[in-house]
């Protein structure tokens, strides 16, 4: 039993892995689809939006699928649904099969979010559940932070006349002039393994408790009328827009106002972005048994919205560094906003979970803006909107009042 239980923990990781390996690769790979579809700005902007809002619109119901049919139909579907997904555009690549694509597999990463959680407490056992979770994010960074080097890997390697597997095979299926295109039939390939691992894997019934239920009747209701509700569901909506607003931007602007390559050195900022997102996490925990919560989000925002500032305003040699330390310091947000909220009510949990992870389609909203602001105004006028963004998610750092606060240690000796 014990056995079984680490196989699937690890399955979960490797869940978390390619969750994130599939979302967060339109940063580096943006400015070549402008280029290959010779789109506008503006019209970029709807490649997040088609990929994010599909978070907006499944999550709660995946909340509701997960209880009526499992844990495992639903990993199934999720991963069934990006086969398909990257499988679509990596046969017909165009623009608007690019949008659907996105939407598909944006719909089975929703899905799997709301079920990984507590089948990982179940898996894993809950007195392992607060490190695994750790783990699990970690797992979640270094794919975000790998991703765009297998883009520059790809790119920099398929029609070069290499005689070495499998961009033989590449050459063959992809475009000359698309060479980008060869990451969706990674993907595509990924998720039809990971559909055909999940098929023989008997997992562990789930008890839901009463946090990770999802009640769209009288809890929604009671929490609806809850003011707070709604401001930390604009919180996460500011910070997952915050995140995807500099992360699907930043080759593009590089490319623009530096001449920088996106296929190689654009790739490596973004991967940087990811990577030190990952090590501010760890930080942040130390932090967190250090200081109030609310005294680490507001120290964290300014320094994103001062590291934002120079990379916007800055030399290139500045924007090259500046950028990743937004992602450094954007690394304590999202946990904390989620924590803050829901130690702001006493009950109902699990919906008002299902109601933060609706705010993801901030994903989808903000970068939105900003292509469209650029037709205007100009990428980096454009990205100025962050800082609204960011001072929303800095208010909460003030008005915040949970019920409970995190614990904090009396002296170094208690901090671990």
């Amino acid at each position: 039993m014990m056995q079984r239980n680490t196989f699937i923990v690890v399955l979960i990781f490797l869940i978390f892995f390619v969750i994130s390996f599939l979302t967060n690769i339109l940063g580096p790979i943006i400015p070549d689809i402008v280029q290959s579809f010779d789109l506008s700005i503006g019209l970029a902007g709807f490649l997040p939006f088609s990929f994010f809002v599909a978070y907006g619109i499944m999550s709660i119901p995946a909340g509701l699928l997960v209880e009526k049919y499992g844990e495992k139909v639903i990993l199934l579907s999720a991963f069934l649904l990006a086969f398909i997904g990257a499988f679509l555009f990596a046969i017909v690549p165009s623009f608007t099969v690019a949008l659907l694509s996105l939407f598909i597999i944006g719909i089975g990463m929703a899905m799997l979010q709301v079920v990984i959680n507590p089948l990982l407490r179940v898996s894993g056992g809950e007195s392992r559940f607060a490190f695994n979770s750790v783990l699990g994010q970690l797992f979640f960074g270094g794919a975000s932070f790998l991703s765009p080097m297998l883009y520059s890997y790809l790119v920099l390697n398929v029609h070069t006349g290499s005689a070495d597997f499998p961009f033989t095979l590449l050459d063959g299926l992809v475009p000359s002039d698309l060479k980008w295109v060869s990451l969706y039939w990674v993907f595509a390939v990924i998720a039809l393994l990971m559909v055909l691992v999940i098929a023989f894997v008997r997992f562990p019934k789930v008890e839901l408790q009463d946090d990770e239920r999802m009640d769209v009747g009288k809890s929604f209701t009671e929490l609806s009328s809850n003011k707070y509700v709604w401001l930390f569901f604009l919180g996460i909506f500011a910070y997952v827009g915050t995140e995807q607003g500099i992360a699907n931007w930043i080759s593009q602007f590089l490319q623009m106002y530096h001449g920088v390559d996106p296929a190689t050195q654009g790739a490596s900022v973004i991967s940087s972005f990811w990577g030190l997102l990952t090590v501010g996490c760890f930080l942040g925990l130390v932090l967190l048994r250090i200081f109030d919560s609310r005294q680490v989000l507001v120290f964290f925002t300014t320094g994103a919205t001062l590291s934002l500032l120079a990379a916007l305003y800055g030399s290139v040699e500045v924007a090259l560094y500046a950028f990743p330390m937004t992602g450094f310091f954007a690394s304590v947000m999202y946990s904390v906003i989620f924590s803050l909220a829901l130690n702001s009510v006493p009950q109902h949990h699990g919906t008002f979970s299902g109601i933060l992870c609706a705010g993801i389609a901030g994903g989808a909203v903000v970068p939105l803006i900003i292509g469209g602001l650029a037709e205007l105004v100009g990428l980096q006028t454009a990205m100025l909107f962050l800082l609204v963004t960011l001072g929303y998610i800095l208010s909460i750092g003030i008005w915040a009042r949970p019920l409970v606060k995190n614990d904090t240690v009396k002296s170094l000796k208690d901090l671990f």
